[in-house]
């Protein structure tokens, strides 16, 4: 077992961070004993300080008691980036309440069998997907909407969030919180694997790695502290929750708060306000390096950029820090584990490589099959994730918990390989393997080629149905503008790169490609159109 944890000699004894011990409100009161006059939250040319976000989510935390929520009660916030959603996140948290994460774009079915699994009785909706939830209520345990914005009237016993903050009397003290065992948080799954889980986070599990996650990036992370921040990142999914809104909140940061990501209205943001850090996908790194002028918009003073979600293409991490002068540090995490691994300034990026674990995890790469035996150095197999970060387990699905969770041991459906010196590559999902007569293909292999073809921008790779060899390789690419790209230019390209059957049998180009809310690139769903088109 001599080979367990190759990366603390990447460390070096140089990573040092204090995990901290605390409650979400512990935290955030922590936070404003440090900064309170500093602006915490900026936009459209308003700021509230550190103390005013205390004060308000007191104030909510008081008017949501008065109407009955409590400790242990699920409250479902489906709001942008906004003052409305970090108020009413410590404000549930200060309740001992769970905070369920609810994309603003879902739609009515996604929206229902969340709604209906977490049992939340309480919702604060942002006005543009009120009408939306009213379509679909009847029958949810849901018994009030809190409606933020303009919603002009409002059903029943729905409220609106202005009057309900107003009416919030002083301050409710501090529900009694274990942070290793009280959840905060119910994170759901992308929903990738059919329906969509729950992940019950704790509040330990959600703030346990933040010092972490940036001390492995930067040699210097006081530097971030009282800078600007650039919150494009939706704070309901895991990624901007830990590694912006509450990485922001603990160095002291100002969140410039981004409720849509418009690659212009960015730039000039940047421009502007001349942040420190961004966090993103890939697609908004690929959006603001293909932006006409690049150079002249101020990228190069940002100290930090750190993207998460799904992986930066290695052509364009290359010419990211050619153009800005400033790498793109890649981590990887999971609704189920948060941040799991992070490139580190002691290396440098690797090309192609999510990084070395967090120093508050154990990671192990297996054997697919018995999920038992562990693969040598550089051998692809199951990702298997420990430490204090992962989940509790999926709200009321104990079935789905005994498999995911073994000894402790998150057994993530990713196909990783690690190098000698701990460097993990995510090779692909478990699930999106395609099989060309018993070879197996993993799509993002081929996908890395397509994009270091200069005139492709974006690509995707599924499995095709195929009655001869089971499956083939068919690609998905967007072209630049303005390019005479061809199918036989690119197929003839691939082989010149990749084995036979790794090869695309098709390229289909599109205007656009599906992408998720968060702006990740939506691979299930060209697969589902694939294997419905080939039974027909």
């Amino acid at each position: 077992m001599g080979m367990r944890r190759p990366w603390l000699g990447v460390y070096g004894g140089r990573i040092s961070y204090g995990t901290i011990e605390a409650s979400l409100t512990r935290f955030l009161e922590e936070a404003v004993a440090r900064h309170r006059d500093r602006p915490v939250m900026t936009f459209g040319g308003r700021r509230v300080t550190y103390g005013e976000l205390l004060e308000q989510s007191e104030r909510f935390a008081a008017a949501l008691a008065g109407i009955g929520v409590g400790k242990g009660d699920r409250v479902a916030l489906m709001l942008p980036n906004s003052f409305e959603y970090v108020i009413s996140f410590f404000a549930a948290a200060r309740l001992g309440a769970i905070v369920v994460q609810l994309n603003p774009l879902y739609t009515g079915r996604e929206l229902e069998h969340i709604l209906s699994d977490s049992g939340a009785k309480t919702i604060v909706v942002h006005e543009g997907g009120y009408p939306r939830l009213c379509e679909v209520r009847e029958g949810l345990p849901l018994e009030r909407a809190i409606v933020v914005g303009e919603s002009g009237e409002l059903e029943g016993s729905d409220l609106s969030f202005g009057d309900l903050l107003r009416s919030g009397a002083g301050s409710v003290p501090e529900a009694p919180v274990d942070p290793d065992e009280d959840v905060a948080v119910l994170q759901y799954t992308g929903g990738t694997t059919g329906i969509s889980k729950g992940a019950m986070l704790t509040h330990r599990s959600l703030l346990v790695n933040i010092e972490a996650n940036i001390s492995l990036a930067m040699e210097n992370p006081r530097d971030l502290d009282g800078g600007k921040t650039v919150a494009v990142a939706p704070f309901f999914h895991i990624f901007g929750n830990v590694v912006i809104l509450l990485t922001s909140i603990h160095y002291g940061m100002n969140l410039l708060l981004v409720p849509r990501f418009q690659v212009d209205e960015m730039m000039q943001l940047i421009k502007r306000e001349r942040p420190v850090m961004l966090g993103g996908v890939a697609t908004i790194f690929t959006a603001l390096h293909n932006y006409p002028e690049m150079e002249k918009y101020g990228l190069g003073e940002v100290l930090l950029y750190i993207s998460g979600g799904a992986s930066v293409p290695a052509e364009l991490l290359r010419s990211f820090r050619r153009r800005t002068g400033r790498p793109i540090w890649e981590g990887y995490g999971l609704s189920e584990a948060g941040t799991v691994t992070i490139n580190t300034y002691l290396r440098g990026p690797v090309p192609g490589s999510v990084g070395v674990p967090m120093p508050t995890l154990d990671v192990k790469v297996v054997d697919p099959e018995t999920g038992e035996r562990e693969m040598p150095p550089g051998e692809p197999g199951e990702l298997l994730v420990k430490g204090p970060q992962v989940m509790k387990g999926y709200w009321n699905m104990p079935g789905e918990t005994e498999k995911a969770l073994r000894d402790g041991w998150f057994y993530t459906g990713d196909i990783a390989r690690m190098d000698e010196e701990g460097y993990l590559y995510i090779v692909d999902r478990k699930k999106d393997m395609i099989n060309v007569s018993g070879y197996k293909v993993y799509p993002r292999e081929v996908e890395e080629v397509l994009y270091a073809h200069p005139e492709v921008v974006e690509a995707v790779v599924v499995g095709s149905p195929d009655p001869y060899r089971g499956e083939v390789v068919k690609a998905f690419v967007v072209r630049k503008e303005g390019g005479a790209l061809t199918e036989e230019d690119l197929v003839e390209y691939c082989r010149g790169e990749l084995a036979p059957y790794k090869v695309p049998k098709a390229v289909e180009f599109r205007e656009e490609l599906p992408k998720s809310a968060v702006g990740k690139l939506l691979r299930r769903v060209l697969a589902q159109e694939e294997r419905a088109r080939g039974a027909r």
